[in-house]
């Protein structure tokens, strides 16, 4: 029996960009790993930081009285099984923080340095969703929290820049929590299609504006690659 192990972050810009490119990173481990900006990781992390410990009415007012007692823990799911297929699937990454409220229940947090949208939302949705999932339903030994009652994207949007006392500057950013309401139907039925599509013996089609398809497919043509 197949176990595709799926990375929560996979289920977004992987999933979304090129359903070929996500084929061979997930069953052939053929990964492109390209430049990421260190300084997202650092404002991320900068973040993370301040809010441990920290009320979680100060990440938004709305949500139950609680405390963010977590932060960057992997979570690693049971297998998960389909009707359709005999392959499983196995959640396996890496949240980044976690309320614990004092009803007993708990809430996931994402930071994201960006512009709040109802799209972005929409798009995280399935990230949050798999933590939650690993979470509720871990493997022998994972961390397991439960219920996992608020999921939300915490958006930090840098607004203006300003000067300070010597040689320190900072930017003036606006913060905003947008809650994702939980769907695991849908959340499962993605799997499904995934572990689907992994089951082919073929990688699919690439994208037509993948461009790291598009480079090899230049070089193939032009003899350069086998």
């Amino acid at each position: 029996m197949t176990n595709y192990t799926l990375s929560p972050s996979d289920l977004t810009f992987s999933w979304d960009g090129c359903k070929r490119c996500f084929y061979l990173k997930v069953k052939h481990n053929i990964v492109y790993r390209g430049p990421f900006p260190g300084m997202f990781g650092k404002m991320g992390d900068l973040t993370s930081n301040y809010y441990l410990d920290k009320p979680s009415s100060e990440i938004s007012p709305d949500l139950p009285v609680g405390t963010v007692t977590l932060r960057e823990k992997w979570v690693k799911s049971a297998p998960i099984s389909f009707p359709d297929t005999s392959s499983q699937c196995t959640i396996r990454g890496r949240f980044d923080a976690i309320m614990t409220f004092e009803d007993g229940s708990f809430g996931i947090i994402d930071y994201k340095t960006s512009d709040a949208s109802d799209e972005k939302a929409a798009f995280y949705s399935r990230q949050l969703s798999a933590y939650a999932y690993a979470l509720e339903n871990p493997a022998p030994g994972a961390l397991s929290l439960s219920p996992i009652t608020h999921l939300g994207l915490f958006i930090i949007t840098p607004e203006r820049y300003e000067k300070m006392t010597g040689r320190e500057a900072g930017f003036v950013t606006r913060t905003t929590w947008m809650n994702i309401p939980r769907d695991d139907v849908t959340f499962l039925a993605l799997l499904n299609e995934i572990v689907t599509l992994l089951d082919s013996p073929t990688p699919p089609d690439p994208a037509e504006d993948c461009g790291l398809c598009n480079y090899r497919k230049d070089y193939h043509a032009a003899g350069v690659l086998d």
